[in-house]
């Protein structure tokens, strides 16, 4: 079954109900969530996603089960508009991690980081902590880790108390891994992240600003990436099948 939500509008794409808040109204709801203490899952998607859910019903389920999606792909937002249902705006994990951090200066939340390789997270780690000083950096370590550790690393978490998780372990493992454990880790927000700590550190650059306002962020990165062309494949397959399907686009199941 699809998990509703009485708290904010939903518009599904494929059965994946994604949020229609705008980025404002997000993190007020993420805001809401740290102060409530209970675990909740946040889940910034893509169409690359959605066409995984569609071949994977585990991964589908597991979606499901979020308490959040948000529509971070503008492949997205534009099949909810093209669906004529649309969601009020693109809203992407990396302005959502800066801001939550922007926000956690004030309230002193604590932040735990998970994922990516050991330099590349502590990089990421310490400028944040330098960019946000009052907010915490409670904990971080990497993400080469298998499912013979997982147990260490949530007690490491556990320890280490955060409001907040941001997991970088590709999309493939890192929310699988967060709904999978979820109840155990007890966070007030766990959230992937993807290549954000990579931007965060240095490692790669985020796509100009013209890039993003033609949508074409992914465009840049398989220009800088050229590896994962066959990733990419998805997208223009997720496009032609809105357009085939048309208002079956936004059917629940």
């Amino acid at each position: 079954m699809v998990k509703e939500s009485a708290r904010f509008q939903t518009v599904h794409i494929y059965g994946i109900p994604f949020s229609k808040m705008s980025f404002k109204e997000t993190v007020v709801y993420l805001t809401e969530a740290v102060e409530s203490g209970q675990p909740h899952q946040v889940i910034t998607a893509n169409p690359i996603m959605v066409m995984t859910a569609l071949d994977n019903p585990s991964y589908k389920q597991m979606m499901q089960r979020a308490e959040i999606i948000v529509p971070d792909g503008t492949g997205i937002v534009w099949a909810a508009s093209k669906a004529g249902d649309p969601v009020a705006e693109r809203v992407t994990g990396f302005d959502l991690v800066h801001e939550l951090f922007r926000i956690g200066e004030t309230k002193r939340w604590r932040f735990y980081l998970l994922g990516t390789t050991p330099e590349v997270i502590q990089e990421a780690a310490e400028r944040l902590q330098m960019q946000y000083p009052a907010a915490i950096v409670a904990g971080y370590r990497d993400g080469f880790f298998g499912a013979d550790q997982d147990q260490e690393v949530i007690q490491e978490i556990r320890a280490a108390s955060p409001d907040i998780l941001l997991v970088a372990r590709g999309a493939d493992t890192q929310e699988p891994w967060i709904d999978k454990h979820k109840d155990a880790l007890g966070v007030p927000v766990m959230m992937g992240v993807g290549g954000t700590f990579d931007i965060v550190s240095g490692k790669s650059k985020r796509a100009p600003a013209a890039f993003q306002k033609l949508r074409l962020e992914w465009l840049y990165r398989l220009l800088r990436e050229p590896t994962r062309f066959k990733r990419m494949l998805a997208l223009p397959k997720f496009a032609v099948k809105v357009l085939r399907d048309k208002e079956n686009v936004t059917k629940t199941s």
